[in-house]
C-alpha cells in the first residue's frame, strides 16, 4: 500500500508539471483517404496536489469497477456437466444490448475512404459507403465498441469491418445496417482478409438491431473468439457465414444464414485442441450445402430453436444437446461424432435433454452416427430415415448407451438404440437390445 501511495504522488507531481490535459476526437481526412480519430484538445488546467492525488484514487477504483464489471460471469450459461467450461464466458459488457453513448463519437462513412479508429472507445457509426472499411487498430489493452446504426457498406474486394488489433472488438447493432463484398478479397500484406468482417482479435456481436451480410467469400472470420449476446444476423456467404479459430460462443440472437459451406465453424488447422461451438439460447434457420454446426472440439447446446438444412446437421468430436429444440434435415449424417480432436479420447454423441429431430434421406445416410460412443440419457430424440440399407437410424463404433428420455424411430417410440448391421460391436447399454429398426 505505501509502494502505491508513493507512486500516486509521482505521478501527481508529474501532471502538475506538465500541467496537460487531454479532450475530445475529431475527425481529420489525409491525402490518402484515410479518417483518423486523433486528440485536438490540449487545453492546461492548474491543480493542487491533494485534488489531482484525489481524481487518480477515483480514476483507479473506476477502472477497478469496470474491470470487475466486464468480468462477471453468466450465470444463464452455468450448465452442470457440460463439455464446455461456460465459466465467465461472457461478461456483463457482452451481455449489454444497449451500451452507454454518453461519451460516444459520432463517425459517418464515406466513399472510397478507410475510417481509422486508433484509440480505446465507443463509436457510432451510420451512413452509405461503397469501398469503404471500418479499421480498428488500438494496442492490445484497449477495447473499442462499434455501434453500427444505420450503416450500408458495399466494397468490392476489402472487408467492411477490419478489426487488426485489440484486446476486444464489440460491434453492436442499432437499426438495419447491411455490409457486403462482391468480389475477390484482396490480402493485406500476409495477412487474407477473406471476410465481410475480419477480426485478428476477440470480436462480440450485441445489440437490438439487425445486421445483414453478403459475401462473395466468408461472412465472419475471427482468429480468436467470436461471441454473439443479442441481434439478428441475416448472412449469405459463399463460403464459412461465421468463422473462428478458437471458440463461437453464442447467448443469444436471431440467425438467419445460407451458405455454400458451413454455417458455424470453429477450427484451428494448426492446433486441434481448438475450435469450439457453444449455444445457450437462440433461433438458427439455417439453409447450407455442407455442415451447419461444425466445431474441431465440441458442440454443447443448452438452448434455442433450430431448423437445421444441410449436408450434415452438426459435426464434431464430442457433441453434447442438454436442451433446446433441434430440428435437422440432412442428405449425409444428421448428427456425426467424428474423430477431429486429441482433446478427446473418442467421439462421442450424448443427448441429455432437449426435442431432437433428424430426418436423413441419401445413400449410406445415418441419423446419429458416431465414430466413437452414443449416450441418450433424457429429452426426446426421433429419427427419421428411409429404412433401407447402407442407411441406419443409429450407427457408432463404440458403445450405445440408452438410460432415459424418449426414442422415436420412423414415427414408432422404441425402447432401446437399434444396433446396424454397421455398429462396432460395442454391448447395447440401459434398455437392452431390440436389433435393427
Amino acid at each position: 500500500m505505501k509502494k502505491r501511495n508513493l507512486a500516486v504522488i509521482a505521478l501527481a507531481v508529474l501532471l502538475i508539471s506538465t500541467a496537460a490535459g487531454c479532450g475530445q476526437a475529431d475527425n481529420t481526412q489525409n491525402s490518402t483517404g484515410e479518417i483518423s480519430i486523433v486528440s485536438t484538445d490540449n487545453t492546461s488546467k492548474d491543480k493542487n496536489l491533494d485534488d489531482v492525488i484525489s481524481e487518480i484514487n477515483q480514476d483507479t477504483e473506476s477502472q477497478v469497477s469496470e474491470k470487475s464489471e466486464d468480468t462477471t460471469e453468466a450465470s444463464k450459461t452455468s450448465v452442470s456437466n457440460g463439455i464446455i467450461d461456460t465459466t465467465n464466458l461472457f461478461s456483463n459488457r457482452d451481455l449489454e444490448q444497449n451500451p452507454d453513448l454518453s461519451d460516444a463519437k459520432s463517425l459517418t462513412v464515406s466513399d472510397g475512404q478507410t475510417l481509422n479508429i486508433t484509440e480505446e472507445g465507443t463509436y457510432v457509426i451510420s451512413g452509405t459507403a461503397s469501398n469503404c472499411t471500418i479499421k480498428v487498430e488500438v494496442d492490445k489493452e484497449s477495447k473499442v465498441q462499434l455501434v453500427l446504426n444505420g450503416v450500408n457498406i458495399t466494397n468490392e474486394s476489402s472487408p467492411a469491418i477490419y478489426v487488426v488489433s485489440a484486446d476486444k472488438c464489440f460491434i453492436t447493432s442499432q437499426g438495419e445496417n447491411s455490409l457486403s463484398v462482391t468480389g475477390s478479397f484482396k490480402a493485406d500484406g500476409d495477412t487474407n482478409t477473406d471476410a465481410v468482417i475480419f477480426s485478428k482479435d476477440d470480436i462480440v456481436f450485441n445489440g437490438t438491431g439487425t445486421l445483414t451480410i453478403n459475401s462473395s467469400d466468408n461472412g465472419i472470420s475471427g482468429k480468436d473468439d467470436i461471441k454473439f449476446t443479442g441481434g439478428t444476423y441475416n448472412i449469405t456467404s459463399v463460403n464459412d457465414s461465421i468463422e473462428a479459430k478458437d471458440s463461437i460462443s453464442v447467448y443469444n440472437g436471431t440467425f438467419n444464414i445460407n451458405s455454400s459451406k458451413d454455417a458455424f465453424h470453429s477450427e484451428d488447422s494448426d492446433d486441434n485442441s481448438k475450435g469450439t461451438l457453444y449455444i445457450a439460447d437462440g433461433t438458427f434457420n439455417i439453409t447450407v450445402t455442407s455442415d451447419g454446426l461444425q466445431a474441431n472440439t465440441a458442440v454443447q447446446i443448452d438452448g434455442g430453436t433450430f431448423d437445421i438444412t444441410a449436408r450434415e446437421g452438426i459435426e464434431s468430436t464430442y457433441i453434447q444437446i442438454n436442451g433446446g429444440t433441434v430440428t435437422i434435415t440432412a442428405t449425409d449424417d444428421g448428427i456425426n461424432g467424428s474423430d477431429k480432436s486429441n482433446v478427446y479420447s473418442k467421439p462421442m454423441v450424448e443427448i441429455t435433454g432437449g426435442n431432437v429431430t433428424v430426418t436423413v434421406n441419401g445413400n449410406d445416410v445415418d441419423g446419429i452416427d458416431s465414430n466413437g460412443d452414443i449416450t441418450i440419457s433424457g429429452g426426446t430424440v426421433s429419427v427419421n430415415y428411409p429404412g433401407q440399407p447402407p442407411c441406419d437410424s443409429f450407427d457408432c463404433d463404440g458403445t450405445a448407451t440408452y438410460t432415459g428420455g424418449t426414442l422415436i424411430i420412423n414415427g414408432t417410440q422404441v425402447d432401446s438404440i437399434p444396433q446396424s448391421d454397421r455398429m462396432g460391436g460395442g454391448m447395447m447399454g440401459g434398455r437392452g437390445g431390440r436389433m435393427g429398426f
